[in-house]
C-alpha cells in the first residue's frame, strides 16, 4: 500500500492499485474533477471538499437528475462529499485534517488561492511530510500569466490548437470536446502518480506538481509544433486532412455518409486504388511514393473523391475492411455509444443512487487485467458524507459535529434547505 503511516486507513476502500491511498479534492468544473475521477477508479478514496454551494459544475444547464447536472454526474462518481465553509477558522481547521490523513491533494484555484485560504502546500507538510499535491491551473503557479483566468476555450486558442482545427478558409473552430480541460486533468493524473511511485521507492519529502493547462495543449501540438520550427511557417486548419499523408482522410460516399481512411502505407494505398477500381493510380508516376503522392494531393483527392460518390459509406467501409485498409465510419456520438455498449469493455456504465435516481456516463477506459472492477458508485449529493468524514475519518462527537451544523461550519444534505 502507497499510503503511510501517518495516514488513517482509507475507509470504503475500493479495489485497484491505488487501494488504500486518500485523496482530498479541493477542485471544480472538470479539469480537477477529471483528475480525481481517474484516481478514484484506480481504487483510491477521494474526499471532495467543496463550499456551501457546492461545486460549480453542479449547476451547469441544461440537463439535471435531481438537484445536479449531467455534466457534474459524469466526472464525480466513485467520490465523497463533506462541504465546509473553509473561510471559517473552524471549516479551515477540519480541512487541515482531512488533509494531514491523506496521501494526496488535487487543486484548481487561481495561484495564490490556496495560500489565501490557509492551506499553504509547505505549511501542510508540516503534518505531513511526504503529502503529493497537484496544482491545476490555467498558465501554472509561475511566469507573467500566472494570475490571468483561464478557461478550456482560451487555452485551446492560446496554443494555437483552435487555429489548426476547422475547414480551410473558415473560422477556427473549438475542438469538439474539452480538450484544454481534459488533457490537464490527465496530466495532473500522471503526475500524482509518478508522485506516490517516488514517495513509495522511499524518497523523502512529498512531491508537488504544477500543471498548466496552456503548457497541455502546447504539448498535445506534437509534430505540428515541430514543423513549424522546423520549416518557418504557419500550420493551417487541417479540415478533412493530413498535413503529411494525402491518403489519411475524410471522404463523402453517394449517400451523404462520411468516412475516413488512414491508408498510411504502400500496401494500403494499392489497397485502397484497387477497392476504389483506381488500380491504375499505383503505377502513375505522379502517385509513385508518398512523397509524389503528396505533392499531387490535390489531384489525387479529385480522383478519389469521384470514386467514392459511386457506393454508399458503409460498402466502402466493408470493402477496405476486407482488403485491410483501416477506415471507419464518422458516427454520432449516440451511433458510438451504442457501439461502446455492444463491445462489453465497460465504456458506458449505468448508474443507479439509492434514492432511485439513474444516468449512464462514460467508464474508465483503463482495463487492470486480472481485476475484477468494482461497481461504480452514483456521484455523492453536496455534503453526502459530510458527518461520516466528519466522525468516522476525524473521530468527532456526534454532539460536536451537530455544533458545526448550527454554526454554519458544515453542510449535509439536510442542511440544505
Amino acid at each position: 500500500m502507497i499510503a503511510t503511516d501517518q495516514a488513517a486507513p482509507a475507509s470504503d476502500a475500493r479495489p485497484g492499485p491505488l487501494n488504500g491511498v486518500r485523496v482530498v479534492d479541493l477542485t471544480t468544473f472538470l479539469s480537477g474533477p477529471f483528475c480525481t475521477q481517474i484516481l478514484a477508479d484506480l481504487g483510491a478514496e477521494i474526499v471532495k471538499v467543496e463550499p456551501f454551494g457546492g461545486d460549480s459544475s453542479r449547476s451547469i444547464p441544461p440537463h439535471f437528475v435531481g438537484d445536479d447536472s449531467a455534466y457534474y454526474l459524469g466526472n464525480n462518481r466513485n467520490k465523497r462529499s463533506i462541504a465546509l465553509d473553509l473561510k471559517s477558522p473552524e471549516g479551515l481547521r477540519i480541512a487541515r485534517e482531512l488533509i494531514a490523513r491523506s496521501d494526496v491533494v488535487v487543486e484548481n484555484f487561481r495561484p495564490g488561492v490556496c495560500e489565501r485560504l490557509g492551506l499553504d502546500v509547505d505549511a501542510l507538510r508540516a503534518e505531513r511530510p511526504d503529502l503529493v499535491w497537484a496544482s491545476i491551473s490555467g498558465f501554472g503557479q509561475t511566469g507573467p500569466w500566472r494570475d490571468r483566468p483561464a478557461y478550456d476555450m482560451i487555452v485551446q486558442a492560446l496554443s494555437g490548437v483552435m487555429s489548426l482545427t476547422g475547414e480551410v478558409g473558415r473560422a477556427p473552430v473549438r475542438a469538439g470536446v474539452p480538450i484544454g480541460d481534459l488533457v490537464a486533468g490527465l496530466y495532473a493524473a500522471i503526475g500524482v502518480l509518478a508522485g506516490l511511485a517516488e514517495r513509495g521507492r522511499g524518497v523523502a519529502g512529498g512531491r508537488t506538481i504544477d500543471v498548466s493547462m496552456l503548457d497541455c495543449q502546447l504539448a498535445m501540438l506534437s509534430y505540428q509544433a515541430v514543423y513549424a520550427m522546423h520549416s518557418g511557417t504557419t500550420p493551417g486548419p487541417q479540415g478533412r486532412a493530413h498535413d503529411s499523408i494525402p491518403t489519411y482522410r475524410a471522404f463523402t460516399a453517394g449517400d451523404g455518409r462520411a468516412l475516413v481512411v488512414t491508408a498510411n502505407t504502400e500496401r494500403m494505398w494499392a489497397g485502397l486504388c484497387h477497392v476504389l477500381g483506381l488500380g491504375h493510380l499505383v503505377d502513375e508516376p505522379r502517385f509513385a511514393d508518398a512523397g509524389a503522392r503528396l505533392a499531387h494531393r490535390d489531384d489525387l483527392w479529385q480522383q478519389l473523391e469521384k470514386a467514392f460518390l459511386a457506393e454508399d459509406a458503409a460498402t466502402w467501409v466493408d470493402r477496405l475492411v476486407e482488403r485491410r485498409v483501416p477506415c471507419a465510419l464518422i458516427k454520432t456520438v449516440p451511433e458510438a455509444l451504442d457501439d461502446a455498449r455492444e463491445t462489453g469493455r465497460g465504456m458506458v456504465l449505468d448508474l443507479a443512487s439509492e434514492d432511485g435516481r439513474r444516468i449512464s456516463v462514460l467508464g474508465n477506459p483503463l482495463l487492470l487485467v486480472g481485476d475484477e472492477p468494482a461497481a461504480p458508485e452514483f456521484p455523492p449529493v453536496l455534503g453526502e458524507h459530510s458527518d461520516e468524514l466528519l466522525t468516522g475519518l476525524l473521530g468527532m462527537e456526534p454532539a460536536q459535529v451537530a455544533r458545526l451544523h448550527r454554526e454554519g461550519v458544515v453542510l449535509g444534505p439536510d442542511d440544505r434547505s
